[in-house]
């Protein structure tokens, strides 16, 4: 017997797309007429991207969708809701793998078995201080990997080629769309603490020693722990440095 699927938050849209250039570049055109969060989704991306512009290969039966709304609050504040998708995807993608095999690798990349299958990209606009509106990217290797990534630190891997059970995108769709709907609830009443703790419980090589490259440094030593302020705190032979942004090696 298969699970069933799970209903769909109320209060929020679905937007599926046969083909587009990629879902956060369609978030973006068409959040300022929007009325309600939205999850859009796309079968097929043609200029698909992850973070600092890198290309995200897009293959067909993987996963891409965006979530865009308005949160409300500072820049600051709408960052760390990448530890809430990070945990709202981690979760989903437990229903297909044993949970065992999966880790959150900082800021925003999941781990399968020490491969890349998940990735998580944030944009914002807003002015004075102050976010309009927010779109949460994801995408998935749901059934293939991409080819042809030399010397990846983490090569990408694909749930089903892992041993994963088989996910249609639409499914996951609405796993991610009620998890993420109870992380914003989480957030929203509670705040920041809880989506940390729960993240931290799925961190890649906490305690342990990694290296953080900057674009101006490399840093290497034992991660700690993130702060409240989302930021990766490494204790070092020259003492304890916190870390706004960077790419995590291990």
């Amino acid at each position: 017997m298969g699970l069933e699927p799970l209903p769909w938050p109320e209060g929020v849209g679905r937007v599926i797309l046969d083909e587009v250039d990629s879902t956060m570049a369609e978030a973006a055109r068409r959040a300022p007429a929007l009325d309600r969060p939205t999850w859009i989704m796309a079968y097929r991306q043609t200029a698909a991207r992850g973070r600092r512009g890198r290309e995200w290969e897009n293959p067909p039966g993987n996963f891409s969708a965006t979530f865009v709304y308005r949160p409300g609050g500072t820049p600051a504040s709408a960052a760390l809701r990448s530890f809430m998708a990070s945990n709202a995807l981690f979760e989903a993608l437990a229903m297909k793998i044993d949970r065992d095999r999966l880790a959150l690798k900082w800021p925003n990349d999941v781990l399968l078995n020490g491969g890349k299958v998940a990735g998580i990209l944030l944009e914002s606009t807003g002015s004075a201080g102050q976010v309009d509106w927010l779109s949460i990217g994801i995408g998935v290797n749901l059934v293939t990997a991409p080819t042809g990534v030399e010397g990846a630190s983490f090569p990408p891997v694909s749930l089903e080629q892992e041993g994963g059970q088989p996910c249609d995108p639409h499914e996951l769709l609405s796993m991610l769309a009620s998890n993420m709907a109870t992380e914003e609830r989480i957030f929203t009443e509670l705040g920041f603490g809880p989506i940390r703790e729960n993240w931290l419980k799925k961190a890649a090589r906490l305690g342990e020693v990694i290296t953080a490259r900057t674009a101006r440094d490399e840093i290497t030593g034992r991660f700690e722990t993130v702060d409240e302020a989302g930021q990766l705190v490494l204790e070092t032979p020259k003492g304890r440095v916190t870390i706004p942004a960077a790419d995590v090696y291990f």
